[in-house]
């Protein structure tokens, strides 16, 4: 089981964790969920004095108005050792065995962050007191309530310190030391009338009655420090000061102690409750009731912790990890996105993400279509055909068949093949640079990286570029080979058909009587336009083919194949470039690191402690 001085002892270690990395509360943060000790009460109520006087030593600044001005977490360890020193998170590896200079250092550094004004900041200072003459306890020093602005501070410094304040002591998890001069009237308490707003049942308040040596004589402070005046649920503890001679004299705070006890020993009002006052007695009831606090509430701080950075975790991951500096972790991470890159773009291309289907719907439905609607019926018509063929003849007559004027009909018929292929390879292009973008935007890894986004994006676009070429020109080869080399055979079949409109008696053979008439023309045009449905049932199984293997393949293939052989020799200054993120994601990263880094700090205290 976990000791009382292990247990105050990682709440200190976790609290100083969470100073170095900028956690000084806020709604679910680490802080809020530590048990903690704050010190409240009005100016000139002793608050200084309680402090000191639980520590043993002088140490806090003094002075008229706000000396305070910003929260003071004080951590005290008890040592075996006779040595007593101070240390300060600001300055570390610095041992201050001089309390003087610990009183000069918090105000140097409440200076640091405030400026020569009487501004209050509520970026605590984090000061450890190592002594054999304390316990093992933290409070918060907080500044003194006030009710009117002196010279030199803002109008607004009223409330600036009473909301700062207050954001520590309604925290369900902060003890509060509220702290009233006996010679005050503790309805009018400020300490007492903050704790009443945020802690109605008393449950979290620790009453202190200050100055009771000052008090007009046949007068004390028993109704309060009984319970009558303002009932709590923990006692009343009451506190004797030293005087403004004894501090003027440098009076030993051990000393001082004993001083206290004479007086409450000695003292006919008090002498029944000695042994519940004094310094020394609240020091001891706190650091017992906070270890009770922490002890229960570690639990809940271990759940908090776990759920934290499992949420802090998931965040990192969908940012994105810290890129590493080396240049070969660089290239790593640059190589790695691009294959994130390719592998959804091909999902894209395969049909495990939508898009790749417009491809298809290319070669069935729009190359078709143009197909369709290329101008045959105009191209041979009977006029047209006429005209090829009579030029075809030029000064002498065809003397059996029409050759050059089928070649040439044929030819110009197999030209209009080339508009459609063209089209079919740049409506392809258009798919695959449409699902590049779609690609690159569904890379979440990508994301980080606007100028890496770019690279690749132009990358990919110019490797398309590449694939299209070869493909308009494998594809108008296509075309161009069935002008180059006719299918004889087509046309022989042809010539031993019988020809429905000539004579049975006729040979196949045989021309018409007239070379130019109607039904001869007609007859060829009827030949030509067979025979370029034949070639255009074979392209239009061809031309899909030739733009599948040479541009979609190829983008499936070999993408950023340049891209890498580029990337592979660039220098470092180069490849950073690559990898400029958002400078807004990369501050967000770096925060998120930094509480990851935190909690899981703390877990690892809480887990080197034996609590249960």
């Amino acid at each position: 089981m976990a000791t009382m001085e292990s247990l105050i002892g990682l709440v200190n270690r976790i609290q100083r964790a969470c100073t170095v990395l900028g956690d000084h509360g806020g709604e679910g943060s680490l802080w809020e969920a530590l048990p903690s000790v704050a010190v409240v009460g009005g100016q000139s109520s002793g608050k200084s004095s309680v402090l000191e006087s639980i520590v043993g030593r002088d140490f806090l600044p003094r002075g008229s108005g706000i000396v305070t001005r910003r929260p003071l977490v004080l951590q005290l360890h008890k040592t075996e050792s006779g040595s007593e020193y101070a240390e300060f998170l600001h300055a570390p590896r610095r041992k201050y065995p001089d309390f003087a200079a610990v009183r000069k250092e918090i105000a140097d550094e409440t200076d640091r962050i405030t400026g020569k004004s009487k501004q209050i900041s509520n970026v605590p200072i984090h000061l450890s007191i190592y002594s054999p003459h304390v316990v093992n306890l933290t409070l918060i020093d907080l500044p003194g309530l006030t009710k009117v602005a002196v010279e030199g501070q803002p109008e607004s410094i009223v409330r600036d310190i009473e909301e700062m304040v207050r954001s520590y002591v309604e925290k369900p998890n902060c003890i509060i030391l509220a702290i009233s001069p006996a010679n005050q009237d503790i309805a009018t308490s400020d300490a007492i009338k903050l704790a009443r707003e945020v802690d109605p049942s008393g449950e979290r308040t620790f009453g202190v009655v200050t100055k009771l040596d000052l008090m007009d004589k046949g007068t004390n402070a028993l109704d309060v420090l009984e319970g009558r005046s303002y009932r709590l649920q923990h006692p009343w503890v009451g506190i004797v000061n030293r005087s403004q001679a004894d501090i003027n004299k440098n009076v030993d705070m051990i000393a001082a102690r004993r001083k206290e006890q004479e007086y409450f020993a000695n003292s006919p009002d008090y002498g029944h409750l000695a042994h519940k006052m004094g310094s020394e007695y609240l020091a001891k009831l706190l650091s017992k009731h906070l270890e009770s606090a922490i002890r229960a509430r570690i639990p809940s701080i271990v759940a908090l912790i776990n759920k934290t950075i499992d949420e802090l975790e998931a965040e990192l991951d969908r940012l994105g990890r810290p890129i590493g500096v080396d240049g070969g972790a660089q290239l790593y991470t640059i190589l790695e996105m691009c294959r994130a890159f390719d592998r959804i773009f091909k999902e894209h291309l395969d049909g495990g993400r939508p898009g790749g289907d417009r491809i298809y719907g290319v070669f069935d439905n729009q190359l078709p279509a143009a197909l369709k609607k290329l101008p045959f019926d105009r191209h041979l018509s009977l006029h047209n055909v006429r005209k090829v063929i009579s030029e075809a003849d030029g000064y002498q007559p065809h003397l059996i068949a029409p050759e050059q004027g089928y070649r040439r009909l044929i030819d110009s018929s197999l030209g209009y093949f080339k508009g459609p292929a063209e089209a079919s390879v740049d409506a392809v292009h258009f798919v695959l640079k449409e699902l590049v973008r779609k690609s690159i935007g569904e890379t979440e890894e990508l994301k980080r990286f606007p100028t890496l986004q770019s690279d690749i994006a132009a990358a990919a676009n110019e490797a398309l570029e590449r694939f299209r070429d070869d493909s308009r020109k494998t594809v108008l080869r296509l075309v161009e080979m069935e002008s180059a080399y006719l299918t004889v055979d087509f046309f022989r079949k042809l010539s031993h058909e019988p020809d429905k409109g000539s004579n049975p008696g006729s040979t196949p053979n045989t021309p018409a009587p007239d070379r130019y008439g109607d039904h001869h023309l007609r007859k060829i045009g009827s030949n030509v336009s067979a025979y370029v449905g034949m070639v255009c049932d074979t392209l239009k199984n061809t031309i899909p083919k030739a733009v599948v293997h040479c541009q979609v393949r190829e983008a499936k293939r070999s993408l950023l194949n340049y891209f890498y052989a580029q990337v592979g020799g660039r220098e470092k200054k180069q490849l950073s470039a690559m990898l400029d993120e958002d400078p807004s994601l990369m501050e967000k990263r770096n925060a998120i690191a930094k509480r990851l880094e935190l909690y899981k700090h703390a877990r690892g205290e809480i887990d080197s402690v034996g609590w249960k």
